[in-house]
């Protein structure tokens, strides 16, 4: 079978190569892929930003149909729609592990990371980590089920209540599926992004997005201002790792407001404002990946037509046209990416 596999570190190095087909051991399941999405971290593995254990092939966004399980996997059958979390090992032992916060678990390895991933025809997960699709939850949507979870897991470390103002800064794909998910919690969303951000910000009031903000031709600070009698926003969610716009988060914030980073920083070590953390008791919490206990509210946000995961599907290629797809990602031109393996 064909893989796209990442041969060594550094920018390029990934090859479609041709692998054996895998079999499941006595707790795995063999799936067989249907569609497999673009992640912003395969982006940065590709351009030797982020390191994987190499050779590996890349994928961790994926769903597909089971074809074949291991002796001891009663759970699942041949033919069952299923989806699966990244984490293909854990330690078990440690604190993080024992509370199910695997992805905090530092002997974790993930698909498409440390094991071979969903850029190929089949791959192998463990049992405990695979998902069951609901009836209304097609292949492409169920391919979004982990940037999706990865979104629930940070809107949940907040306190959304039906009212709030919620500003989602970057309109990716990350933060689309994000401002989806706080409407679900009953909040009016805002979402902002920039010039060369209008088909993405076009898609957001498509999916039901309250208002949209181009911060570069918007005052976005008078603006949720003018929403909230001049308290400002009850919560800011930042997806899109730029400084600026995690300083323009604080800013427009409420007293006792709360700030969720989201996004990766291109470089960790960043100014950060303190004082306005200090001066308006302002909450603010990490988040990282995602758990088990994400998966399945995903599923079910996406089930019950709260999240339209599907409509940001903009481009599809088979494993083959990497360039193809790697240009419109970084063009600008597409929002969510998938791929199909090849023949």
């Amino acid at each position: 079978m064909k893989a796209l596999v990442k041969t060594e570190l550094g920018f390029g190095n990934l090859e479609v190569q041709e692998k054996p087909e895998p079999s499941p051991g006595r707790d795995q399941v063999k799936i067989e892929v249907k569609y497999a999405g673009i992640c912003g971290s395969d982006i940065h593995t590709y351009e030797g930003h982020y390191k994987v254990a190499t050779p590996v092939t890349l994928g961790h966004e994926f769903a597909g149909e089971v074809v074949e399980v291991g002796e001891n996997v009663t759970e699942f059958k041949v033919g069952d729609r299923v989806t699966s979390e990244t984490t293909f090992y854990i330690c078990g032992e440690c604190e993080y592990c024992k509370t199910q916060d695997y992805n905090l678990c530092n002997h974790r390895k993930g698909l498409g990371s440390q094991q071979d991933g969903g850029f190929t025809k089949y791959l192998i997960a463990r049992k405990e980590s695979v998902h069951h699709l609901p009836e209304n939850v097609d292949y492409q949507s169920a391919a979004m089920t982990e940037p999706l979870a990865c979104t629930h897991h940070a809107v949940a470390k907040t306190e959304i209540n039906e009212g709030d103002l919620v500003v989602v800064i970057g309109p990716g794909p990350i933060g689309l599926l994000a401002a989806q998910v706080a409407k679900s919690y009953g909040a009016t969303v805002i979402i902002t992004g920039l010039t060369n951000d209008k088909v993405r910000l076009d898609k957001a009031l498509e999916v039901g997005i309250d208002y949209t903000v181009n911060t570069q031709e918007q005052d976005l600070k008078a603006f949720v201002n003018e929403l909230t009698n001049g308290y400002g926003a009850d919560v800011v969610l930042e997806c899109s790792g730029a400084i600026p716009a995690a300083k323009q988060g604080l800013d427009i914030l409420r007293k006792k407001g709360q700030y969720a980073q989201v996004g990766l920083f291109a470089n960790p070590e960043i100014q950060f404002d303190l004082d306005k953390i200090i001066q308006k008791e302002i909450r603010v919490v990490g988040s990282r990946s995602q758990k088990p206990a994400d998966w399945e509210p995903s599923l079910a946000l996406m089930n019950e037509g709260k999240v339209n995961a599907k409509a940001l599907v903009t481009h599809i290629f088979d494993i083959t046209k990497w360039d193809e797809a790697y240009q419109a990602i970084k063009s600008g031109e597409a929002i969510k990416v998938l791929l199909t393996p090849a023949e």
